[in-house]
């Protein structure tokens, strides 16, 4: 594996909301790191933290390779994506440590952007740690 296949792994997973595709990544033992003070590591923390991305609709991700070799590669990654529960709203608004979004009961829930930069790191055709740093807002 090498950055190219595994972001285009990493967009099918996170656009198809599916863990399995997600944990197919990765090492048995690899680790999954969401931000740089959190980390999932082996499928069944993956497969876990994934399942937060089915209280996301209408997901779409692109990318951009920074920098590539063998063993290792950096990726810029842009993803948009429709609020579709209450539960996710409320986890990314204690993520950001403050209600950006001023709500009142039964408003429509918001339209995300992240923007991000992710370090990976391979061996033997698997992800073996992965290292994301990005930042979220509601898309205007």
């Amino acid at each position: 594996m090498d950055i190219e296949r595994f972001m285009r792994g990493y967009k099918a997973a996170w656009e198809g909301r599916d863990e399995a595709l997600f944990c197919a990544l990765f090492a048995g033992d690899g680790i999954y790191r969401n931000t740089p003070f959190a980390a999932q590591r082996g499928h069944a923390e993956l497969a876990q933290y994934w399942q937060r991305v089915k209280l996301q609709e209408d997901v779409v991700l692109s990318y951009e390779i920074l920098s590539a070799s063998p063993a290792a590669g950096i990726a810029h990654w842009h993803v948009t994506y429709q609020v579709a529960s209450e539960e996710l709203f409320r986890i990314w608004a204690a993520s950001t440590g403050t209600n950006l979004v001023s709500r009142k009961p039964g408003d429509p829930l918001p339209r995300m952007v992240l923007d991000g930069v992710l370090q990976a790191q391979f061996a033997g055709g698997l992800c073996t740690e992965c290292r994301l740093w990005w930042h979220s807002m509601p898309l205007a």
